[in-house]
């Protein structure tokens, strides 16, 4: 199939300047089209899904490291094909696919990102959307899913191992819980949350939920094999931990224990590894129930995603 006709213009929210989210970020109307590469594609964003590295390069607090604006924010994408590089084998036009479209989170990642009409991203980030998805909720899935997977493979969980989460409840918390389980074959997993979600911490697989709000669990007696820090802190973290255990932080970097923090690589392979357990409903979109919000509420779904209350991921569709 040729490639579908794509018009030179789009719908976006960018940024020109560091700033508050809600007062830096506006709906441009007309904004440039991203042209693509041999190794591209363009797709149409039908959803996108919003993570806390979004708002934080808006404020500024990855400045150092690249990014000026203008820029677009956004990871993560799902949508359809329309356009495809010469060298790309793997997609065709049509295609319903979804991913994080930054291979490195914090290496040049693009000023087009995925909270716009259209954005164009390498093949090798992108996989086919799992047929049981909508594409709202395969949206949901691509950076926290990956980063969760990631995580639990660096800290060597295996079968018969412990494990604890803290920020069960979050977007990447609520991956580990259900990865842990189903495709690590944890022997017990505790999860931390507030007094609210400690139900959806069962429904994830937690065998032990902790309320945060009325325990403390640095100070239980038993201790964890693997401790994923999903929310910061490190500090309390060490204590759950058993001797020859692993950290695992995406928080921060943890003073003593260099290997515990880490950024995601995002990767097709990942993606395509755990299609099987997406499909069989072994593991499941968590979307917040204030989800989607639409498009041109993407300022309303950013200033929710920055009071860190949210369950699960917030996404933004339908995109125009």
């Amino acid at each position: 199939m040729a490639a579908l006709s794509v018009p030179t213009h789009m719908k976006a929210w960018v940024y020109h300047e560091f700033g508050n989210t809600a007062d830096v970020l506006k709906l441009d109307t007309n904004y440039p089209v991203p042209e693509i590469n041999e190794n591209q594609v363009l797709v149409k964003v039908v959803a996108a899904s919003l993570n806390p590295i979004d708002y934080k390069r808006i404020h500024g607090a990855l400045k150092a490291l690249n990014y000026l604006p203008p820029s677009i924010p956004g990871y993560d994408v799902a949508g359809v094909v329309v356009k495809v590089g010469s060298e790309v084998k793997k997609f065709k036009v049509g295609d319903e696919v979804y991913g994080d479209i930054n291979h490195k989170a914090l290496d040049k990642p693009k000023n087009v990102g995925t909270l716009a009409e259209y954005t164009a991203t390498e093949d090798k980030v992108l996989a086919l959307k799992p047929k049981n998805l909508s594409f709202l909720e395969a949206a949901s899935l691509p950076l926290a899913m990956e980063t969760a997977y990631e995580g639990l493979e660096r800290a060597g969980l295996s079968a018969g191992k412990s494990i604890i989460v803290l920020g069960g409840a979050g977007g990447v918390g609520a991956h580990v819980i259900q990865l842990a389980k189903n495709v690590f074959g944890a022997s017990k997993i505790a999860a931390t949350a507030s007094t609210s979600k400690q139900d959806l911490l069962r429904s994830l697989g937690a065998d032990q939920p902790i309320d945060y709000t009325k325990e403390s669990f640095e100070d239980l007696p038993e201790k964890f094999d693997v401790v994923y820090d999903a929310v910061g802190q490190a500090d309390k973290a060490i204590k759950a931990m058993k001797e020859g255990g692993h950290l695992v932080s995406i928080a921060a970097p943890v003073a003593g224990f260099p290997d515990a923090f880490f950024l995601l690589t995002s990767d097709a392979v990942m993606l395509e590894k755990l299609n099987p357990y997406l499909e069989s409903g072994k593991v499941k979109p968590i979307i917040d129930p204030k989800s989607p919000f639409p498009f041109s509420d993407t300022l309303k779904a950013f200033a929710y995603l920055e009071t860190s209350r949210a369950t699960g991921k917030i996404v933004v569709y339908p995109i125009p």
